[in-house]
């Protein structure tokens, strides 16, 4: 009862005496605090959403059109279609006054016609795709349609600085492809892992699909697709993420990793207060929209819906359906160490801590050794990392109501979750090893130190270092797993996909290499202006049999799986995307053909591919599947295992297999991607209840590689030239296919490359240290190709023909 009292901020009774009102003035005071500041984000939504709706138009130019409309009536000039004229006409005077009415109104109109006008046409502007397949090699040339188009772009959208969701009105719709289209590329894709009876069977059903019933399924998507903003990503979400019933721990959630060739301080408490205090920046940057949204190549603006749900996010199960829960706001976040939770507040005084003050805090918690977790409490997070169903069913009973209740609340919706851990995140290159286990850690800890529901847990390392682990809901990250920045490829292309996870992390990493966040003895800069709010432990009341034996169930279920879960990070440092520009490929190709060659030698045939596109360059786009096992890919793989293939011959197989490759990529980002579009007409297939051979076929299919980029550079913060050192291993996920190999990868400099290669244990075919090898051993011939090339090119120029160079695309 002591918990219940502390929650009452006023209370009153009547005596003979008559009132008596009691108030904690502290609480009293946090309420009332928290009431303005919620207020005052209210009026700051309300004035950016204005800004927003008007963009790419400036909201200061309304006064401009009122006062050159006054100017013409007054001047004895009409207003187009003599506007003022005919509001006076409605208006019940014709006084100075009502003139001044009319004029405003009158400008209002032809200032919104205006602004729309400008809305739409920057909107059939983004429609425009054939930017995307222009040639970027040294001496090509853009066409002439593509330069105007990029001149009108640019005058529209970037005359007025643009807020975080300036650009949402403007996007297109993602469009939807003929299922002709799709056929011919799904046909396409699958021909090198089908022999000729397979392919002539599965060419039989895709004909029988076209020609009966995908025509009644795709009218249905045709509506779909003008009536929803996204015909796909709604869909998406609900049916490959919230109806998923597995343990979303290595099944769905990813993880990132620190700068790990940074380590500014070795001291636990200022590291998570530094982080926790960028992220809460990170976070008001975003409330108020003062964050810029990608661009791609300075000028095609990406989607930035993704942004809305980073902080305050969970995901809650259900029993047959989680859903995702958005909070407006939150004052605190929860911090959980050595199996005890706490709630941190995190605003003081009416503005957030300082670093200094956080790190007070945190210190107090980790003062609590002596602090013993609560029955149940300690494992109490393995039910995240469990079943969803049997979670829900839980949460329904044990969490309804009482301290559980308010507890659980607090966790979920809490700003994020920090988890202070009693091991240390190491690296050395010398012992491989202990980056493994860093992975590990940030993977799936030991299956009840994150609460994998929440948007993201950041975890910080008894040494300081820093990762995280997010859910795979509410954003992407780039392939049922993936993370991080924007790639450069090369010096003269540019990939788009942004995982809205990286651009977090990606400012987290540059702050700190830019800014001086630390003394010398460790700690956090600065004083504290005052005592900062001392952490609240949660209370549970868990000592119940029902909770108890489902904790323990989902502990043991945790453990199972990941100990499951073969975890290797490749540092590839013989060479990056330097040597990759010298052979004017593209790194992103390059490295896929790596992977092909790789993976046919440890597995000994070509398997279904999965690479993560992303469609941000339409209104909430997510992602599309890029399948790089082509027939280009595999007759060049077959080619390098060949001794009798002269090496010219395989350099023009390779350059073919790249140029497909980026073909695929870029029809993939534009909307013409095979996967979506049918998975999108299975949906509607299930709620038709039509059977289809075809779609169940293709559904089924499993993706025994699945690959992702992790890119970087997208915040200006981030100077590598002047901080080389400020470069993340990127990040990386569990196996998709309990027999395939989980891949992410990260181009992190010149000379270097990070591999995150999952995989399972309980699996005879699959190992990650040797899927590791067979990586660096492709590579490593690539490499020698190109030299060889090269050396053949010197002794007899003349043999080189145009088709043979590789080409960058």
């Amino acid at each position: 009862m002591a918990e219940a009292h502390s929650a009452v901020a006023f209370s009153f009774s009547i005596t003979h005496e008559g009132w008596d009102i009691n108030y904690d003035r502290e609480v009293l005071d946090l309420v009332w605090q928290s009431g303005v500041r919620s207020w005052k984000k209210r009026l700051a939504r309300f004035r950016t959403g204005v800004r927003n709706g008007v963009y790419p138009a400036h909201l200061q130019s309304l006064w401009l059109v009122i006062a050159i409309a006054v100017g013409l009536h007054f001047t004895q000039r009409h207003v187009p279609f003599d506007l003022v004229n005919k509001w006076l006409s409605v208006l019940p005077g014709d006084s100075l006054q009502w003139q001044l009415t009319a004029c405003s109104l009158a400008g209002l109109i032809v200032w919104l016609s205006i602004c729309y006008t400008m809305r739409y046409s920057l909107k059939l502007l983004l429609m425009y795709k054939g930017w995307m397949y222009e040639k970027r090699a040294p001496g090509s040339r853009v066409s002439l349609q593509t330069r105007l188009w990029g001149l009108f772009v640019k005058v529209l959208a970037t005359w007025n600085k643009p807020g975080l969701y300036s650009f949402q009105g403007s996007l297109p719709r993602l469009p939807l492809p003929s299922v002709q289209d799709t056929m011919q590329r799904y046909l396409r894709s699958v021909r090198p892992l089908l022999d000729d009876s397979n392919y002539n069977r599965m060419e039989r059903l895709a004909k029988e699909f076209e020609q009966g019933i995908s025509t009644k399924l795709q009218r249905y998507l045709f509506l779909k697709s003008w009536w929803s903003t996204n015909y796909v990503s709604d869909w998406w979400e609900e049916y490959v993420y919230l109806r998923g019933r597995g343990a979303l721990m290595v099944n769905s959630n990813f993880y990132g990793i620190d700068a790990i060739f940074m380590h500014p301080t070795k001291v636990q408490s200022a590291r998570a207060a530094s982080v926790v205090n960028l992220l809460l920046q990170f976070r008001r940057t975003v409330e108020r929209q003062e964050l810029e949204p990608i661009l791609v190549q300075g000028l095609v603006p990406l989607c930035s819906w993704q942004y809305e749900r980073i902080f305050n996010t969970v995901r809650a199960p259900g029993v047959e359906t989680d859903k995702i829960i958005h909070y407006q706001d939150s004052n605190h976040i929860v911090v959980l160490y050595r199996g005890c939770y706490y709630k941190v507040i995190i605003y003081h005084n009416g503005r957030l801590l300082r670093p200094c003050e956080l790190q007070i805090q945190i210190e107090h918690i980790l003062q609590q050794s002596e602090e013993k977790p609560q029955p149940g409490e300690e494992l109490l997070a393995s039910l995240t990392a469990g079943d969803r169903t049997k979670w829900a069913q839980i949460r329904q009973t044990v969490f309804a109501k009482g301290v559980n209740r308010t507890s659980l609340h607090t966790v979920e919706s809490a700003a994020f979750v920090l988890s202070l851990d009693e091991k240390p995140f190491e690296f050395d290159l010398a012992h491989p090893e202990k980056l493994d286990q860093f992975g590990r850690y940030l993977l799936h800890g030991n299956g009840h130190d994150r609460w994998f529901d929440k948007s993201f847990t950041v975890c910080v390392g008894s040494n300081g270092r820093i990762g995280f682990n997010a859910e795979h809901t509410w954003a992407d990250a780039a392939v049922m797993s993936h993370i991080w920045e924007m790639l450069i490829m090369g010096e003269t292309e540019q990939r788009a996909d942004a995982p809205v996870m990286a651009h977090v992390w990606e400012n987290i990493v540059a702050d700190e290499a830019t800014n001086k966040r630390y003394d010398e003895n460790g700690n956090t800069v600065g004083i504290p202006e005052f005592e900062p709010p001392t952490p609240k432990r949660l209370t549970w009341d868990l000592n119940d049999k029902v909770a108890l034996v489902a904790i323990d169930e989902a502990h043991i279920a945790a453990q199972k799986l990941l100990n499951d879960v073969d975890l290797r990070i490749l540092v590839h440092d013989a060479y990056g995307k330097g040597l990759m520009k010298t052979c004017r490929l593209s790194p992103d190709a390059f490295i896929q053909m790596a992977l092909q060659l790789a993976y046919y030698r440890d597995a000994g045939k070509f398997s279904l591919t999965y690479e993560a596109s992303m469609t941000r360059l339409f209104r909430e786009g997510r992602t599309e599947t890029v399948r790089p096992c082509t027939i280009e890919s595999a007759a060049w793989v077959k080619a390098m295992l060949d001794s009798n293939v002269s090496t010219e011959e395989r350099v023009r197989l390779l350059n073919e297999a790249c140029e497909r490759h980026q073909l695929g990529y870029q029809d993939a980002m534009c909307g013409k991607g095979i996967d979506r579009h049918l998975f999108c007409l299975y949906v509607v297939s299930k709620y038709l209840e039509i059977d289809s051979p075809f779609l169940q076929e293709v559904l089924s299919e499993p993706w025994r590689l699945s690959t992702s980029q992790t890119p970087h550079g997208q915040t200006a913060k981030m100077d590598l030239k002047k901080h080389p050192n400020c470069i993340s291993a990127g990040g990386g996920f569990g196996p998709v296919a309990d027999d395939g190999y989980g891949v992410s990868y990260i181009v992190a400099g010149e000379d270097l490359i990070f591999f995150h290669i999952s995989s399972k244990r309980s699996c005879g075919t699959t190992s990650s240290e040797r899927f590791a090898q067979e990586i660096c051993r492709a590579l490593a011939d690539m490499k020698h190709l190109f030299e060889e090339y090269r050396s053949l090119q010197k002794k007899n120029p003349s043999n080189g023909t145009k088709s043979d160079k590789p080409q960058a695309k």
